[in-house]
């Protein structure tokens, strides 16, 4: 589904969040509190955004982004290419259930609009803790379900209709109904706390259509 939408993605992720996506991902890669050294997953990076984000907002990190969707990683690195970052960006297709690293070996991890699409979702979390180093931040971005009447209105009836002009209707209407099935924060929190990591915040994004979930590995 991901390869068929891949060219028009970032232009429905524009329209559908009114362009306040980006701002979301700003947000994610500051509270990653990065330092000069640190090598950061980017799971589910799709076309590169937020790994682009964590890059320009500390220089001296290196980024490694991990997505299924081969188009999607083209994508991206073209992007990286344009943007002359890729000595810090590096891609590899992969899942987030079965990462291809070392215990302890990274110093962050993100993930925008990602998990609510993991099949297992306890798996992947637990794969996260487990190549973080003890103490390391997650900062997991999520839509949810909106808190008002109107922005409900928009995920469920109008970004579905953006989604069939601009790029594959079924895969928009994918798109609302795992809004809806996406667990509400503190479920999502004790998901978390389960496989091994310590909820630090949870930040409610524009009436709550947007969630960005703030942890750190065990130490």
């Amino acid at each position: 589904m991901f390869d068929e939408i891949a060219d028009r993605y970032d232009l429905v992720n524009r329209i559908a969040s009114f362009g306040l996506d980006r701002g979301w991902r700003t947000r994610t890669a500051r509270a990653l509190a990065l330092v000069p050294g640190n090598r950061v997953l980017d799971l589910a990076t799709g076309t590169g955004d937020l790994a682009i984000a964590i890059a320009r907002r500390e220089p001296g990190a290196t980024v490694l982004g991990v997505d299924p969707s081969q188009r999607m990683l083209a994508l991206a690195a073209r992007k990286v290419a344009a943007a002359r970052l890729e000595e810090r960006i590096t891609f590899v297709a992969g899942v987030a259930e079965d990462l291809p690293f070392r215990d302890g070996e990274l110093d962050a991890a993100s993930m925008a609009f990602g998990i609510r699409n993991v099949v297992d979702r306890p798996r992947a979390l637990a794969e996260i803790a487990r190549v973080l180093r003890p103490g390391a931040r997650v900062a997991i971005l999520e839509l949810g379900e909106p808190r008002s009447r109107l922005a409900r209105l928009h995920v469920h009836s109008i970004v579905p209709r953006i989604g069939a002009v601009a790029s594959s209707e079924g895969s928009y209407r994918y798109l609302s109904s795992s809004i809806a099935a996406f667990p509400p924060p503190p479920e999502f929190e004790a998901m978390l706390t389960a496989a091994g990591l310590v909820p630090l915040e949870v930040a409610p994004l524009a009436l709550g259509a947007a969630t960005l979930f703030l942890a750190r590995a065990r130490r």
